[in-house]
């Protein structure tokens, strides 16, 4: 891949330039664990029911998701019957269920049908002392209890110490030392409960968590200072083989990685093929947004909207110009390349000729040439009184006006 794939994206040059990627260090392999149906729903004002995680679990599987969390058993009847229905559809992606550090949880999984569980426990000394009120050989007693009864029911480990960003390096490694050799890790997960992390800080701790255990790494980011993503693939880019992520970055406060912009970024910004299917993430995004009840912003990157278009006169003009030669000459990303519709031109106190003439075709009117400039200024009046661009029947009254 390069920086200009023709009908897919046109990025900077410099992305791809040897002296940026040579020290890249991903892996051969990276893997997308969707967790919107757990960590996704832990969003405050979202409760999904059993037939809307099946929906979701099935469109996850559609677009490539390798693997799918599909919720915390211990929740409720529905949620682990809700498991127990996605766990039993067979599908490609590998189903996890996310568990407390306790037997009984990881036999309730097993029952379950599912392949894996995330085993959490409070990561950091501050939290386990303050919130928790546990020690850490406690919590350590907990996690090697437990995760040594899922492996011996053939269950994938994955160790998931929650605020591990936050706590100090060497408690964090000899917390997880203790569990791989008394219990059992398949993989751990570097977990920033509170988006903490700098891209830099979230690289530096992957690659030492890689150059002390011998066991895949993955990134659980969270974006509270909207930084989510960047550090999910400098995490990437050391070497995380799995990056958890939630459709349209639904999560507890300001969310967790959207899947629709680390997707599109590894591949159309670093050359990285992640197994997505792009083209269905809008169709995706729509789905979750439904059943959830959480609308998508507009202009949420890769699935908002109103993303693909333009009211200033200026930028539609350029596109009016350009798209017929390459539509990319005005975009990051072809509309196509994620399931969008062609651009449109709005209609509002910022537009210009090329906005006006759109809309006369758009609605099959017309007015005297001599006449447009007058037609365009009340388009603009008419914007400034609204508050915002024109609808379809307001145009239309504005024609009716000049004419």
């Amino acid at each position: 891949m390069s920086n200009k794939e023709p009908g897919k994206w046109w990025v900077s040059p410099s992305n791809y330039d040897d002296e940026v990627r040579r020290d890249y260090h991903f892996a051969p392999k990276i893997e997308i664990l969707d967790t919107t149906l757990r960590d996704g729903e832990q969003q405050a004002g979202i409760v999904l029911k059993l037939d809307d995680k099946v929906r979701i679990a099935k469109k996850l599987d559609e677009i490539g998701v390798h693997r799918i969390e599909a919720g915390t058993p211990a929740t409720s009847q529905e949620d682990a019957d809700a498991i127990k229905e996605i766990a039993s559809l067979k599908l490609k992606a590998k189903i996890f269920c996310f568990c407390r550090a306790m037997p009984k949880d990881m036999e309730l999984a097993k029952s379950l049908g599912v392949d894996g569980v995330v085993c959490e426990i409070i990561g950091s000394e501050e939290m386990l002392k303050f919130g928790k009120r546990w020690t850490p050989e406690q919590a350590a007693a907990a996690c090697i209890e437990a995760t040594k009864a899922a492996h011996d029911m053939g269950l994938y480990v994955t160790l998931f110490p929650a605020d591990g960003s936050r706590a100090r390096f060497e408690y964090l490694t000899e917390f997880t030392e203790k569990v791989a050799s008394e219990g059992h890790v398949d993989s751990l997960a570097l977990v920033d409960t509170f988006g903490t992390f700098s891209p830099e800080g979230a690289a530096l701790r992957i690659r030492k968590l890689r150059e002390k255990f011998s066991f895949p790494i993955e990134a659980h980011f969270h974006s509270d200072y909207d930084l989510g993503t960047a550090s999910t693939i400098a995490a990437l880019k050391e070497g995380a083989a799995v990056a958890h992520v939630t459709v349209n970055g639904i999560g507890e406060r300001s969310g967790s990685v959207a899947l629709e912009p680390l997707a599109v970024s590894l591949e159309a910004l670093y050359g990285v093929k992640t197994g997505i299917n792009l083209e269905k993430l809008l169709e995706l995004s729509q789905l979750v947004a439904e059943l959830s009840n959480y609308p998508v912003y507009p202009s949420k990157p890769v699935v908002g909207n109103k993303l693909f278009g333009w009211s200033t006169g200026l930028p539609s003009s350029l596109w009016s110009n350009a798209k017929q030669e390459d539509p990319l000459i005005m975009l990051p990303y072809h509309y196509n390349l994620i399931g969008a519709s062609e651009p449109v031109l709005y209609l509002d106190k910022k537009s210009g000729k090329d906005n006006l003439k759109y809309w006369l075709k758009k609605t099959g009117l017309s007015v005297p040439e001599e006449k447009e400039r007058e037609l365009l200024d009340l388009a603009k009046n008419k914007s400034i009184e609204v508050k915002r661009d024109l609808n379809e029947a307001e145009f239309k009254a504005l024609v009716a006006k000049v004419s």
